[in-house]
């Protein structure tokens, strides 16, 4: 386990935030709840308003037919909003709408079936349920590890998921879009042939940097950067700028002795953020923690430091956008 980098003085504290994508688990080794969810959040100095919670595999009903043990995910974590939101876990005189807005986990594979999983999810949720995540992460070789939903290959294109996928619009739910670079192609038709539906492409779309990928950063980066282009071009699709401290996208610095800090992060994330941010525009893409996962990598007051160094000749509007009202238009949070 690498050393934490030295605690840096929080850049631009009054910046305000809405962190768009983390998660909640307690797992045999790791556990991150509500505390530590504060500790980081409002512990860690940044202007940290509210955030989304995005599903992660957690608190799932034991016993439910298939497809319907996803809506404990919901039931659980639509409790801690309603903790967070009583203000008895206000820290230091600051409020924090934790999990404001709610991603489950559906099986669109279902078909039409999981349009009733879906309606159960959104009553669950208590007004706080957005939308769904359905991951579709694969790739050929070993060394890189599928999602968690165990995908097939090829799962956006098929026939039933996109029999589920049809149902979202109707309820006013959207898509977050999890795959691999080599995947994104999939996302563009599938964005495609669903105008209606509005998706959110997680983590700056995948890039990876392990297995077959590793020491081919410049084939990679260009590859992807050609499908974040095509695929900003769908008015329907935004983008979540993060995820880069994942082991997957190679950059390894989880295998150093001690984490970085903000200014080498930054450096190594600033051509994927620029890039996207060029793409989309301020106001379809917005900056994520993607913690505890994105924990390997930094530390969450670094994380946000790293983000400010890269968005410093930004304008206060383009600041506004990137850090707090894409994610709250997005998600629809008052």
């Amino acid at each position: 386990m690498p050393e934490p980098a030295p605690v840096e003085e929080v850049l631009e504290p009054n910046l305000r935030i809405c962190d768009p994508h983390h998660h909640l688990w307690d797992f045999p080794g790791s556990r991150y709840m509500l505390g530590e969810l504060l500790e980081d959040t409002v512990g860690g100095g940044h202007r940290v308003e509210s955030t989304v919670f995005v599903e992660c595999g957690a608190f799932y009903r034991p016993g439910a037919q298939p497809g319907w043990e996803f809506v404990g995910e919901v039931e659980f974590v639509n409790g801690v909003a309603a903790m967070a939101a009583s203000g008895r876990y206000d820290e230091a005189g600051r409020a924090i709408l934790a999990c404001e807005g709610i991603v489950g986990r559906a099986d669109l594979t279902m078909g039409a079936a999981v349009e009733a999983v879906l309606e159960r999810q959104v009553r669950a949720g208590n007004g706080r349920y957005r939308g769904i995540r359905h991951a579709g992460g694969w790739d050929a070789s070993d060394e890189v590890r599928n999602s968690h939903t165990n995908p097939t290959q090829g799962l956006y294109a098929s026939s039933a998921f996109r029999e589920g996928f049809s149902r979202l619009s109707g309820l006013g739910l959207s898509f977050e879009a999890w795959q691999y670079h080599p995947q994104l192609p999939e996302v563009i038709d599938l964005a495609r042939a669903f105008p209606e539906t509005l998706v959110v492409l997680d983590h700056v779309g995948g890039p990876l940097g392990i297995g077959p990928y590793a020491g081919k950063r410049d084939e990679v980066f260009a590859a992807w950067r050609a499908n974040v282009a095509e695929l900003a071009r769908e008015p329907n699709v935004w983008v979540k700028l993060g995820g880069l401290g994942m082991p997957i996208c190679g950059f390894d610095h989880h295998r150093r002795d001690v984490l970085p800090g903000s200014a080498e992060l930054a450096e190594a994330w600033r051509p994927y953020i620029e890039t996207c941010i060029e793409a989309f525009g301020p106001q379809r893409s917005m900056f994520e923690s993607n913690f505890p996962v994105d924990r390997a990598s930094c530390s969450y007051a670094n994380l946000w430091n790293a983000f400010k160094r890269i968005t410093a000749g930004a304008s206060a509007s383009e600041k506004g956008w990137l850090y707090r009202d894409a994610a709250r238009r997005f998600y629809r949070l008052r």
